[in-house]
């Protein structure tokens, strides 16, 4: 057991902890005195050979190669009291709802509390260690910040939710420099193409083929893999307009943070009752270009990837 505490030391694991449906977060100042919270807090953190650390880890003048396990947390649970607020009647005085979840991490060997005392350490050549586990609750009062925001002070501090706008510049740029590049060369062959057309002379050489004309029949044809297309089309459709819907709904405020996997429930649910649509899609798309013959039945969409189901035609 305890050589797998260390691995996860070494490793940087985390635990996550959960509130009243909140998670628990880690927070600290940057070095602009901003404050950044990370869900879930780490096990321990390992001081390597050379004296170097992970971010996480506060203990100072740390021993090397050496492990040191957080086993005191200190908890600061922050509510809203209900004033002003139209369920605020139900709780009473001595009652609220929490709004923020914080935890800093500590090791201390001690089962008291007692923070003069030394941490909890160990080095790989170890076996027998007793660590005893604490923790502290403080209730902070906090009327300002609506139970409805209560998302807020994790959601800001998540480097994936700040827009990036060098990286969209930066692609947007790409983007048009290649697109730019393949429209030069496509007119560039265009108008040689033309030209040469326009230099021909007498009948034979307007019967010759090249250029654009070799492949001007292509659209014409039908592919080799009719039902395959038409079923990935058709599952095409699906997906899109179940990411619309999920989209909406999301830009709506109607999947809140707060439910926990109610993300993906909307998804899957609308995949499933988009099966119809996709289904007619496919249906359509595969009685329009006759790709086989009308005798043929289609199995269950299903089979293939499942949601859409296929109609006799």
């Amino acid at each position: 057991m305890l050589k797998r505490l260390m691995k996860g030391m070494v490793l940087n694991y985390q635990q996550h902890w959960i509130i009243d449906n909140m998670p628990v977060a880690l927070c600290y100042r940057n070095t602009e005195n901003q404050e950044f919270c990370s869900r879930g807090f780490p096990v321990g953190c390992y001081v390597t050979k050379s004296g170097q650390s992970k971010e996480s880890c506060n203990i100072r003048d740390g021993k090397n190669d050496t492990f040191y396990v957080f086993n005191h947390l200190d908890f600061e649970i922050t509510y809203h009291s209900g004033q002003d607020e139209t369920w605020g009647s139900a709780f009473g005085e001595d009652g609220g709802r929490i709004i923020a979840a914080k935890v800093q991490v500590n090791s201390l060997n001690s089962d008291k509390c007692d923070r003069s005392s030394e941490p909890v350490m160990f080095q790989s050549t170890s076996k027998n260690v007793q660590i005893p586990f604490t923790y502290s609750v403080k209730f902070v009062k906090n009327n300002d910040i609506r139970w409805a925001s209560r998302w807020d002070y994790i959601l800001k501090s998540l480097p994936q939710t700040r827009i990036q706008w060098f990286s969209i510049l930066n692609s947007l740029v790409i983007v048009l420099f290649l697109s730019g590049m393949v429209a030069m060369i496509l007119l560039r062959t265009l108008h040689k193409d033309i030209a040469r057309y326009n230099q021909m002379v007498d009948a034979d050489d307007a019967q010759e083929e090249f250029g654009w004309k070799l492949v001007h029949g292509d659209v014409f044809r039908p592919p080799h893999k009719g039902m395959l297309l038409a079923v990935l089309i058709g599952n095409g459709a699906q997906i899109a307009i179940m990411s619309l819907i999920t989209l909406i709904f999301a830009c709506f405020g109607f999947l809140s943070p707060a439910s926990r996997g109610a993300l993906m429930t909307c998804a899957i649910v609308c995949y499933v009752l988009l099966g119809t649509p996709a289904g007619y899609t496919s249906a359509r798309l595969y009685k329009s270009n006759k790709f086989y013959p009308n005798e043929i039945y289609l199995v269950d969409y299903f089979t293939v990837f499942g949601g859409e189901r296929w109609k006799k035609n």
